[in-house]
C-alpha cells in the first residue's frame, strides 16, 4: 500500500491530464492510492506578458519540479512540449503514455481553413514557433499574442475580435473540444513543438518503485520519438525564446524519422532538416547538426 502525491497545475487541461493518468496508474497498481496536490505556477500567475519575455515555458515547470524535489509531491504529469531540455537535477521523465494528435489546430470564427482566411486576418497564438511559421506561409496575417489557459484562449476568439487562434490539437482532444477544430495544420505548414501531444510523467530519480510502474504504462514508440525530439532540442540548446520545432515518428521498419526546424521570429528565415536513422539519439543529433551547420546556431544565439 502506498499513496502517490501527484502535483498538478490547477488549469482545466492540467487537471484533466492528471486525472486521466491516475486512472491508468490505478489500473496498473490497484493497491496504490493517488491524491492530487494542486499548485499555481509563475506561468499561471503572469498572464499579460508573452512567455518568451518572462522566462519561457519553464515557468510552468520549475515550481512543480521544486515541489517534487522537496518531497511535497511524488510525481507530476506535464504537457511534454512545456518541459525544457534540462530537468531539475535529481528528477527524471519516467513515463510516456501513447501520443495523441501532435499537430497544431486552427480554430477560426467562421470555421475557415488557413488558406481561406481573409487578407490581414487577425490570428492569436502564444507561441513564437507557430507565429514564425504562420508568417512564413501567410505574411499578410496579423499575429496577436494571447496568453491564458486553453478555455481562455478560445474565449478570446470572440472577446478580442480575432479571426482565429492556433492551439495544440492535443489539448482540444483531451478536453473533448475537438469539434471546434477548423483545420489540423499539416507539419509542412506548421511543424509541431518538441513533445507536442505527449504526456511526460516526472518523478524523483531515486523512486525505483514508481519508475517501474510509470515504465509499465509507457508506449515505447512514443518514448522513442520523444528521445529523438528531446535529443534534437538539447543539441540546439533551445528554449522558448527562439522558434524551434521538432517531430519524430517510428517507421514500420523500426527506424526513426525526424524533422526539425529553426526560424527567425519574423518568419523570413526558416531552416528545416530531415533524417532517418536506426536509433532515436542519432536521428535527433543528425537533424540538429544539419541545422546548426546551416546557420541555426546564429539564430539560436540571437534568442
Amino acid at each position: 500500500m502506498r499513496t502517490i502525491r501527484v502535483v498538478s497545475r490547477r488549469s482545466q487541461l492540467a487537471m484533466a491530464q492528471t486525472k486521466w493518468t491516475i486512472e491508468r496508474l490505478r489500473a496498473a497498481v490497484p493497491a496504490w492510492e493517488f491524491e492530487i496536490v494542486p499548485i499555481v505556477t509563475q506561468g499561471d500567475r503572469i498572464q499579460n506578458v508573452p512567455l518568451s519575455e518572462v522566462g519561457g515555458k519553464g515557468l510552468f515547470v520549475s515550481e512543480v519540479e521544486q515541489a517534487i524535489a522537496q518531497d511535497h509531491g511524488d510525481m507530476t504529469v506535464h504537457s511534454l512540449k512545456d518541459v525544457p531540455a534540462d530537468l531539475l537535477p535529481g528528477l527524471v521523465l519516467a513515463g510516456y503514455p501513447e501520443r495523441v494528435e501532435p499537430r497544431d489546430a486552427l480554430v477560426s470564427r467562421q470555421n475557415l481553413r488557413l488558406a481561406d482566411l481573409p487578407q490581414h486576418a487577425r490570428i492569436g497564438t502564444s507561441s513564437l514557433r507557430r507565429a514564425a511559421q504562420l508568417r512564413a506561409k501567410r505574411p499578410d496575417l496579423e499575429i496577436v499574442s494571447i496568453r491564458g489557459n486553453i478555455d481562455t484562449r478560445l474565449q478570446k476568439l470572440e472577446l478580442d475580435g480575432l479571426d482565429g487562434v492556433i492551439l495544440a490539437a492535443a489539448g482540444l482532444v483531451r478536453m473533448g473540444w475537438d469539434d471546434r477544430i477548423s483545420e489540423l495544420l499539416a507539419p509542412d505548414i506548421c511543424l509541431p513543438a518538441v513533445g507536442q501531444g505527449v504526456l511526460g510523467i516526472e518523478c524523483r530519480a531515486t523512486d525505483a518503485d514508481l519508475i517501474e510502474v510509470l515504465q509499465a504504462i509507457t508506449h515505447e514508440p512514443t518514448r522513442t520519438a520523444v528521445l529523438a525530439e528531446r535529443t534534437f532540442l538539447g543539441r540546439l540548446e533551445g528554449g522558448c525564446q527562439v522558434p524551434i520545432a521538432g517531430y519524430a515518428q517510428v517507421l514500420p521498419t523500426g527506424a526513426v524519422s525526424m524533422t526539425g526546424l529553426v526560424a527567425t521570429e519574423d518568419g523570413r528565415r526558416v531552416l528545416r532538416a530531415h533524417a532517418e536513422r536506426e536509433d532515436a539519439v542519432s536521428a535527433g543529433q543528425v537533424v540538429a547538426d544539419d541545422l546548426l551547420a546551416r546557420g541555426a546556431a546564429e539564430i539560436v544565439a540571437q534568442g
